[in-house]
């Protein structure tokens, strides 16, 4: 009789240990990276610029929501509100060494990056407050840089949020975001 408990007791925990196991499917908004220079391009259409062994001097960590057939701009994502840029929790952007946007100087180090779309032009604003969900607590007094650039049409439209970089002249790089048949372009001059 107590080996039978025994063996009941042993199977019980086992059961419950692969229970516990299993796993959550897969997110519907799943994390992704984009560096500069991106040695590693998985989308070359998209980064077409690589630069064989430099080292990363910029990388943003965001999750990329899918369109699925939804009025994003002005509707999903209202316009003339402050946006997470991405889905869960607050995209962050890290800069490896001091970078210039818009003639204003950042210094190294990792910021959260949010984003105020209208219809003709984004504010982009980088943030010293990090780790949090969505853009819930964002405050504004912890802004480090706003600046405001124009909104282009993509060329075809863009099921998934996505970030990615290509080179511009010299020492600049240029951080696109693109969704839908949005694009915004951010000139980093290192």
């Amino acid at each position: 009789m107590k080996f039978t408990a025994l063996l009941f007791c042993t199977w019980s925990l086992l059961m419950a240990e692969v229970q516990g196991q299993k796993m959550e499917g897969l997110d519907k908004s799943p994390m992704d990276r984009a560096y500069y220079p991106d040695n590693f391009a998985h989308d070359r259409k998209f980064a077409p610029a690589l630069i064989a062994g430099m080292p990363a001097m910029v990388k943003v960590t965001y999750s990329r929501p899918p369109k699925n057939g939804r009025e994003i701009f002005g509707k999903l994502v209202p316009y003339n509100e402050v946006w997470r840029t991405g889905a869960n929790e607050s995209t962050e952007i890290k800069f490896y060494k001091d970078v210039n946007i818009d003639g204003k100087t950042v210094k190294a180090g990792t910021y959260s990056l949010f984003t105020i779309p209208k219809a003709n032009e984004w504010t982009i604003i980088l943030n010293s407050d990090l780790d949090f969900w969505g853009a819930y607590s964002y405050d504004p007094a912890h802004d480090v840089l706003r600046v405001t650039v124009p909104v282009k049409k993509s060329e075809e439209a863009i099921e998934n949020f996505s970030i990615r970089f290509r080179k511009g002249n010299n020492n600049e790089a240029i951080m696109m975001l693109g969704w839908d048949t949005t694009l915004i372009e951010v000139l980093i001059s290192f």
